[in-house]
């Protein structure tokens, strides 16, 4: 069963088309990764798919309803999205942002209740942020600040979840640390997780499901060991590299060629390492 589907769609901003006549369908209570080199469309995708833009043609749907159609709120109950570097404003304390998840809930008849009050406490538990509840989010470390904007994702208590580039400006021990508490809030709830990956080898370890996207459209889409290989790299990122297996996990592991032999010439020759 599918989640999430787009039908002929087609994003642009102005006269540029980025993604064009996409059809893709998103797996239910999997992790999905959206991979490709810079501009290929993933981040417009993913908001996209958010109603935070608005297609130029073609349509989205959630659980087989057209998410144009739908309320603001209504979408709010179903998925949430955590975009790119996020801000909160200045002295909010990692309670006040995570009770921010429960906006869509509220309404002038139903104010603040004890399942709000338990959701949040639940969503601060699962990513190990109660202790720290009471400080200010912008004091937080960086890893400790994703995990406040994730708990606030999480109280809002969607099956759905986005996350654009949520490793990104991490050092390796964290990222490690927001993958594993995706990869078990998948595993323990069912969640079904969308995800924008720069580093290959990681959506290949926590993803059960590749899209590769280039030239506006889906290259190669299935399970990493079925997609990921060396003329994928190639073509996509166009950069050489050998693919074996990860010792730990048995998922892809892409090995780049360096010192000069890395980057596939654009220009005069063809899969042609420089």
């Amino acid at each position: 069963m599918n989640s999430l589907e787009t039908k002929s769609l087609t994003l642009s901003y102005g006269e540029s088309i980025i993604i064009n006549e996409l059809d893709l369908k998103i797996p239910k209570g999997e992790i999905t990764v959206f991979i490709g080199s810079n501009g290929c469309g993933k981040s417009t995708l993913l908001r996209s798919l958010a109603r935070l833009l608005k297609p130029q043609d073609g349509s989205i749907l959630i659980e087989g309803e057209k998410i144009s159609k739908l309320p603001t709120k209504e979408i709010a109950k179903q998925l949430a999205i955590l975009p790119q570097g996020p801000v909160a404003p200045e002295g909010l304390t990692v309670l006040q942002l995570v009770k921010q998840g429960r906006y869509p809930y509220q309404n002038w008849f139903r104010q603040w209740s004890e399942e709000d009050e338990r959701k949040v406490n639940e969503a601060l538990e699962a990513t190990g942020m109660k202790e720290l509840a009471d400080r200010s989010v912008d004091s937080l470390s960086g890893g400790q600040r994703q995990r406040a904007w994730i708990a606030m994702t999480l109280a809002q208590d969607t099956d759905i979840i986005l996350l654009d580039e949520p490793t990104t400006y991490l050092d390796m021990t964290h990222q490690i640390e927001i993958l594993d508490l995706l990869f078990e809030l998948n595993e323990r709830e069912n969640r079904t997780i969308i995800m924008v990956l720069h580093d290959l080898n990681l959506a290949c370890r926590y993803a059960h499901n590749i899209v590769a996207l280039q030239n506006k459209q889906i290259y190669a889409q299935g399970k990493p060991e079925d997609v990921i290989s060396c003329d994928l790299v190639r073509n996509v990122f166009q950069m050489n590299c050998e693919v074996t297996i990860d010792p730990l996990f048995g998922t892809p592991l892409c090995i780049p060629h360096g010192r000069g032999r890395c980057i596939v010439q654009k220009v005069g020759t063809t899969n042609e390492a420089i």
